[in-house]
């Protein structure tokens, strides 16, 4: 690689001889700083000199030669002259340097020594005087020695052979005592001169090394890429340029070489001000940093971006040779800000907008002068059972799910409205319009595409959307405040049952100080003991002796008194309590456990939470060995939830807990996510039979009748019981008889109990309650007739479970407080107000302010318009 370009001026860069400075090494014996020869290459020169000083006494006084006199003379110019004798030596081998230093020597001073001869003899034949004799004789020596100036050995053999055969060949005592003088004074000035040189040539090969590591430091800049190096002449044309960019650009190097410096760059982008300050700094022989420049690959891509330095270069007489200099590739480094750049107003995941960018887009439509342009709706969106799939099937999966989520948004949102990603599972939506109509259908398109299927590693995941809606300026004038409310209307649409949308109301406000205090209640619960655990009875069918309880979670509020885990489970999950509660549950029920016959069990409600949990195994038999129960008596109750993840994990679990040796029931058979496929694999003792197949095989051509005796069926051949929930009358317990279920559990032989109570109950006869108990209370008639009701502005979807003349038990509703006011549309031309007297579990028991009464046709209808209203289609029937 040619670097002469970066070379310092003044320095050829030439290597020297073995055993130079150049070389790198030190001098020593006759080694030499210089050019590498024992003799100068100009000793010719002392030839001349001698021949000049013969010749001028010679003209100038007639002086005469003598024949032994001009054959010395001849003699000592021939052998002056054949000092180049010796670059022949040079080429010879080391092996016989010795005789290249004895040819040296000889060639230095057998002239000197002639010439001395020549010029004393010429003086003592009286042809010249002594002083012109003596004054060409210091001449010669004079020049002879500056030539051998920087070779401090060959010094002595110029003044020593010359003086001496002055001295000798004139004899007298005096100009030999003069020599002899001479000699130690030649030698220390030839030691002096050696050492100056020793010293110098030091210097010169330190020097020479830190340019050759510069250079090769240079070097390898270019061959890691990490910079390139350029030089132009004085017209700006390319004299170097590093491979490297070539490479970069796809281009032959030898192309590049002699174009203009500046054709490198991007036209386009020359036209900017810094890239034009580039042409100045070249008109005007500037020097110049860190100039930005872009570049063009030969296929015209657009990308390369380089940081330019340059200064100008000047010869050693000052003239302008054109510029070199240096640049860094900064494309990386561009891009690397261009994306830290995206991320900033972007979601990494999704692609989405990030918060930041959302509160921006916010902020605007907020502060715009025009009040109807600011009138504005977001929706926030949370997915439903989003963490289920995350914790069971892993993070990746988690990460696609959000992935196809934002998918489908963007797809549904098309044609309008901005959508972004908070974090987590948690979406946004700013709208420009205000229209609540619209903003309740667009709502519920979100929650039906959202409710969709996905796909994901082969897998069939199915999850839920809940969308708390505000609008601006009504539900709040700035962006906090609306972010805030629109986060009130989803805590409550959440609180509804999930699935729903709810638009702000004041109300909230009140609702979320309930949470905050609820939280707050329920720690302080988990520290004195405010948790309590109630027993309902399994009752087996043929028998009706009790063989067991499930355990039920109760908080005794100090001021809400007992309260159903539906009411504060949320609460416990934002909190992080959920985990501890549910190993308290384990641990008190294994304990009452222990104070009962050893034929009773209990059954305990496992959160999908502590199913996914590695640590449950160890949890469950370390809690039956501190109760001392049997594995057997504890059963687990195992939600279809936990089946959004048929993995191996799953497997391991139920394998894990099948070897303690617990039962395992599977709970709300039928309602969720389990296959008739699972049954293969999963070790279940017991299968639950949720309560609305029953409520629904009682009325007139259900099918679940059917259904209900199928699973019992099945169940029985794979060896598993079968447990109907919820059976509350005697006419339901027959239909259960009926279809095959081995055991019963509901308010048709009691209801929840607590320790004591069931403890007591399991020393008395268990019976149905009679069917007269019901008769003081007006005639119900079950159904499941879907009914939507009314409050503050708000609507809520439940289902009728059964209605009678002054009331409904409505299903659905979750948290509602004792005196809720509800207008209950029961059908198109039916709407009633009722009032909530009760709530637990989801359930509501509503009074109806003007009870219901049949009309001619037998349609239910009010009853203070029941003589006055005709009848008309569309009515709740009685017979219903």
């Amino acid at each position: 690689m040619d670097w002469a370009g970066f070379r310092r001026e003044g320095d050829r860069g030439e290597r020297g001889a073995p055993g130079t400075a150049h070389d790198g090494a030190v001098t020593t014996n006759f080694a030499v700083i210089g050019d590498g020869r024992l003799i100068s290459a100009h000793w010719w020169v002392v030839a001349l000199a001698m021949a000049l000083a013969v010749l001028l006494p010679r003209i100038a006084s007639q002086a005469v030669l003598t024949p032994h006199i001009a054959i010395l003379f001849l003699a000592a110019a021939v052998l002056a002259l054949s000092s180049g004798l010796l670059e022949l030596s040079a080429k010879l081998s080391r092996a016989i340097a010795s005789y290249k230093l004895v040819v040296a020597i000889a060639l230095v001073m057998a002239p000197m020594a002639l010439f001395g001869c020549v010029m004393t003899l010429w003086a003592v034949s009286g042809a010249v005087s002594w002083s012109v004799s003596l004054g060409g004789v210091a001449a010669v020596c004079a020049l002879a020695t500056l030539l051998q100036a920087f070779r401090p050995h060959m010094i002595m053999m110029v003044p020593v052979p010359l003086w001496g055969a002055v001295a000798l060949t004139e004899g007298s005592t005096a100009s030999v005592l003069a020599w002899a003088v001479v000699l130690p004074i030649a030698y220390c000035a030839s030691r002096g001169q050696e050492a100056f040189l020793t010293e110098r040539g030091i210097y010169v090969a330190a020097e020479a090394r830190r340019e050759q590591q510069a250079l090769q430091i240079l070097a390898d800049l270019e061959q890691m890429r990490q910079g390139w190096f350029w030089e132009t002449d004085h017209n700006g044309v390319i004299t170097y340029l590093s491979h490297s960019v070539a490479d970069t650009l796809r281009r032959e190097h030898g192309d590049l070489i002699g174009n203009p410096f500046l054709s490198l760059f991007d036209n386009a982008v020359l036209g900017t001000l810094e890239a034009q300050n580039l042409a100045f700094y070249f008109t005007a022989r500037t020097p110049f940093e860190n100039v930005t420049v872009h570049a063009r690959d030969s296929n015209g891509e657009m990308g390369h971006q380089w940081s330019l330095s340059g200064r100008p270069a000047y010869d050693l007489l000052g003239k302008f040779t054109g510029f070199r200099g240096s640049a860094f590739d900064l494309t990386s480094e561009h891009k690397i800000q261009e994306e830290v750049s995206r991320l900033a107003r972007y979601d990494w995941l999704t692609g989405l907008a990030n918060r930041h960018t959302m509160l921006k887009t916010l902020d605007k439509l907020m502060t715009m002068p025009n009040g109807e342009s600011r009138a504005c709706a977001i929706f926030l969106i949370d997915l439903d059972r989003f963490k289920q799939v995350n914790d069971t099937m892993g993070h990746p999966a988690g990460d696609v799910l959000l992935q196809q989520v934002a998918v489908r948004l963007q797809k549904v949102m098309a044609t309008g409205g901005k959508v972004g990603r908070l974090g987590g599972d948690e979406f946004q939506v700013i709208l420009g319009i205000a229209d609540r109509e619209k903003l309740a259908d667009l709502a519920s398109t979100i929650m039906a595409n959202l409710s969709q299927p996905y796909a994901i590693d082969g897998r069939r995941v199915e999850i839920g959307a809940s969308v708390g809606i505000a609008i601006a300026p009504e539900h709040g004038d700035t962006s906090d405040k609306l972010i805030r409310n629109a986060d009130l209307a989803l805590y409550a649409a959440k609180h509804d049952g999930r699935g729903r949308y709810r638009f702000f109301a004041e109300d909230l406000q009140s609702l979320a100080e309930e949470r905050r205090k609820l939280a707050e209640d329920l720690r302080l619960a988990m520290h004195d003991g405010g948790l309590e655990l109630h027993y309902q009875p399994i009752i087996e069918t043929a028998t009706e002796k009790i063989c067991g309880f499930e355990a039920l979670l109760r908080w005794n509020h100090p001021e809400k008194g007992l309260l159903s885990p539906a009411v504060f489970v949320e609460v416990a999950e934002d909190t992080g309590l959920i985990s501890a509660i549910g190993e308290w549950v384990l641990r008190t029920a294994c304990e009452d456990l222990a104070l009962w016959p050893e034929h009773i069990l209990v059954a305990v409600n496992l959160s999908t939470l502590q199913f996914e949990n590695p640590q449950l195994p160890m949890i469950v038999t370390r809690t039956l060995a501190h109760a001392g129960v049997r594995a057997s008596r504890l059963e687990l109750e195992i939600t279809e939830s936990v089946f959004l993840s048929d993995d191996e994990r799953m497997d391991a679990m139920f394998a894990a807990l099948k070897r303690i040796g617990v039962r395992l029931s599977l709970d709300d058979f039928g309602t969720g996510h389990f296959s008739l496929a699972h049954l293969k694999k999963a070790p279940f003792n017991r299968i639950k039979i949720d309560q609305s197949f029953l409520k629904e095989a009682m009325q007139r051509g259900s099918r679940n009748g059917a259904i209900i005796s199928a699973i019992t069926n099945l169940a029985e051949s794979l060896g598993m019981e079968t447990t109907a929930e919820g059976v509350e009358t005697r006419e339901e317990l027959e239909q259960v008889r009926l279809h095959g279920c081995s055991h019963v559990q509901g308010f048709v032989y009691d209801g929840v109990l607590t320790l004591a109570e069931a403890t007591l109950r399991l020393g008395t006869v268990v019976k149905a309650v009679d069917q007269d108990q019901y008769a003081r209370r007006p005639a119900r008639h079950s159904t499941f007739r879907k009914v939507t009701l009314h409050r503050d502005g708000h609507v809520f979807n439940g289902t009728i479970r059964n209605i009678s003349a002054t009331g409904a038990l409505v299903q659905g509703l979750w948290n509602v407080p004792a005196g809720a006011q509800f207008e209950v549309r029961l059908s198109d031309d039916l709407v009633v107000s009722a009032t909530c007297r009760w709530a637990e579990d989801g359930l509501v028991g509503l009074a109806f302010t003007v009870p219901l009464a049949r009309d001619r046709d037998g349609n239910l209808v009010r009853s203070d318009l029941a003589i006055q209203q005709p009848p008309k289609r569309g009515n709740i029937r009685a017979a219903v």
